[in-house]
């Protein structure tokens, strides 16, 4: 695809963000009402959906790298009648289910064991008292989602995808109520529509701090992972002291990055991160276009992946909690046994539990062994994921906003930018409370605080993003200061606590990832917590299931065994002093117990105060 040198000359010409908060062409039966500007105060937004056409995502290396794995297990890695096997899966979580997916394309019969009843993981979501979704976290898939495209793609789902304009939207910190933008001018390839985008703007950073920025980067394209997993030991403060780049950098563009990539702070996060996503970004064109699902998770993602695996001759089975990994005498699986007291064999075994759960799963037998100690060195992020409804519209963008808040990371207006939560009349933010604890870089630990002391905190920021629509609300203390034009009250709230998230990827932990291979014949690890290159992600988790699917369909066939991955040599030599000890298991029910997010009700706290106390140790 190209551009004529007008359309680029127009293109430019244009203001700062123009695009993004212009009105849109109004959804059929949607109201609107019409206003000199799109900023002007009114008592109704004329901001309505517009989604754009899907982005060509699949002319890039990763995609075809994604496509060959996909295709190998209908070809390469089929099974046969003599070497079909049974697997079963503990955990339905993203990372479980395309495992089990992929395995049913291989022919196998994988058995997915869900825990909680609901799928999903970290994207699973519940519906309120009042019929209102309720989700784990504020969820967008990018144009560099590889092997998610490719399964948007084998499932028939690419539709309910609603793509965005091209463009990054972050708010000014310095000027509450307006908005800077990155935008790619379509027919420019990467990595220049990334740099054109960031010369084109002019609000945040001066042409000498951008060109300060660039010599950095330079290594990372040219020396590509080797140089990426190199830098895993410094923060990304580190890295930009070291590489001596501009200060307000980091105040500009990597606190907002930092945030919405792990949710911590950049003087915690380890810039292998950074620089993982930015490798992806600057080499596909597409790369950073964004996309909402058009509804809940676990109807619209997780029913198709459940659907196709069953259609396989698979099943996927909720409210089965596994209590115990049970081994025989020389450490293989026997069974894993249930709450219930079934016994489960099956030829292959695969865990897909985040790394917090499955290290109270380690099994006496295997806790001496390097390959399970190094878990020890990864842990779950807290983070708090925020649904807030006010009694009218407000002014926004039709998609995900970068807040640059001490206390938020990303937000959208879920009324105005997914189908299923759409209303023309009243928004509903939903915002990432992030980083909420001082693992993360957070100076109060909020996962122990109250509701109503969180919602004052993001009302209070709320109002810095909307300056002249938040009213001053008494039961809101953090409004006080809000003058008399502004109107917009909440009028309902729910906070989604997750005490566990994606794994810390604090400086150093990067190389204490295991791979999928695991030590134990017949025994495989899967979850985004594993080795593999996307990190801690949607993406991830879909990577890590099906490399962990094509461990075992490899093994069926007597294959090579895929290797595990080196062990740091302290791991190893700490191991052999460990004091093994029977698995602690898990404790109670629902989201809390298993890893998930939930409202912190009286009986979730007591459990996690029981089985994570850590969570209440003030900073």
């Amino acid at each position: 695809m190209k551009t004529s040198f007008s359309s680029l000359a127009l293109t430019l010409a244009l203001p700062w963000g123009s695009s993004a908060f212009a009105p849109h062409a109004s959804l059929t039966g949607a109201r609107r009402t019409t206003a000199s500007s799109p900023w002007s105060m009114q008592r109704r937004s004329s901001l309505v959906m517009k989604d754009f056409p899907k982005p060509n995502v699949e002319d890039t290396e990763n995609y075809r790298i994604g496509n060959e794995l996909s295709t190998s297990f209908k070809t390469s890695l089929k099974s046969s009648s003599e070497t079909k096997k049974t697997v079963a899966i503990i955990g339905g979580g993203l990372s479980g289910l395309a495992c089990a997916k992929y395995l049913s394309d291989a022919g196998h019969e994988p058995t997915v064991y869900e825990a909680r009843d609901v799928l999903g993981g970290k994207v699973s979501a519940w519906q309120d008292e009042d019929g209102d979704w309720i989700e784990t976290g504020l969820h967008i898939f990018f144009g560099a989602y590889p092997n998610m495209m490719n399964l948007f793609a084998e499932l028939g789902i690419h539709d309910r995808l609603q793509w965005k304009i091209h463009q990054m939207i972050f708010a000014m910190q310095e000027l509450p109520g307006e908005f800077t933008t990155f935008d790619f001018i379509p027919g420019i390839p990467a990595p220049f529509n990334f740099g054109l985008a960031i010369l084109m703007n002019q609000k945040m950073l001066t042409f000498a701090e951008k060109i300060q920025t660039a010599p950095p980067l330079i290594p990372m394209l040219v020396e590509g992972q080797s140089f990426i997993d190199a830098q895993d030991e410094l923060s990304v403060t580190e890295f930009m002291r070291k590489y001596g780049m501009p200060e307000r950098i980091n105040e500009e563009v990597f606190i907002a990055m930092a945030k919405a990539l792990d949710f911590i702070d950049p003087d915690k996060l380890s810039m292998t991160v950074v620089l993982t996503a930015m490798n992806r970004f600057l080499n596909e064109s597409n790369g950073l276009q964004m996309a909402f699902l058009d509804g809940n998770q676990p109807d619209r993602l997780c029913a198709p992946m459940k659907d196709h695996i069953e259609a396989n001759g698979g099943k996927v089975l909720v409210d089965s909690p596994v209590k115990e990994i049970v081994t025989n005498e020389d450490g293989t699986v026997s069974h894993l046994l249930m709450r219930s007291g079934e016994k489960i064999v099956a030829d292959e075994y695969v865990s897909a539990m985040p790394v917090d759960i499955f290290k109270r799963f380690i099994p006496k037998k295997w806790a001496n062994m390097p390959y399970f100690r190094q878990c020890d060195e990864l842990e779950g992020i807290p983070v708090i994921n925020l649904h807030m409804w006010f009694d009218r519209k407000l002014k926004g963008v039709d998609h995900l906003c970068f807040s640059r808040s001490p206390l938020l990371s990303v937000y959208a207006d879920m009324s105005t930018s997914c189908k299923e939560y759409y209303d023309s009349e009243k928004s509903m933010l939903e915002l990432v409370f992030a980083p909420c604890s001082p693992l993360a870089g957070g100076n109060v630990n909020w996962i122990s605080k109250s509701d109503e002391e969180i919602i004052d905190a993001t009302m209070g920021e709320i109002a810095r993003l909307f300056p002249l629509e938040i009213a001053a609300d008494e039961k809101w203390p953090s409004t006080s200061a809000q003058g008399p034009q502004g109107k917009a009250k909440l009028r309902k709230y729910t906070v989604v606590k997750v005490p566990r998230s994606v794994y810390a990827a604090i400086p150093g932990r990067n190389k204490y990832r295991p791979s999928q291979t695991t030590p134990i014949p017949g025994f495989t690890l899967a979850g985004d917590w594993t080795s593999q290159k996307f990190l801690g992600s949607m993406e991830g988790a879909v990577l890590g299931g099906k490399l962990a699917a094509e461990v075992v369909a490899n093994r069926a066939l007597g294959g090579q065994p895929k290797p595990i991955k080196e062990i740091q040599q302290h791991i190893v030599d700490a191991a052999k002093s460990h004091v093994a000890k029977d698995p602690a298991g898990v404790k109670g029910d629902g989201a809390i117990a298993w890893g998930g997010g939930a409202t912190l009700t009286k009986k979730n706290k007591d459990l996690l105060l029981e089985v994570d106390p850590s969570q209440f140790v003030q900073a």
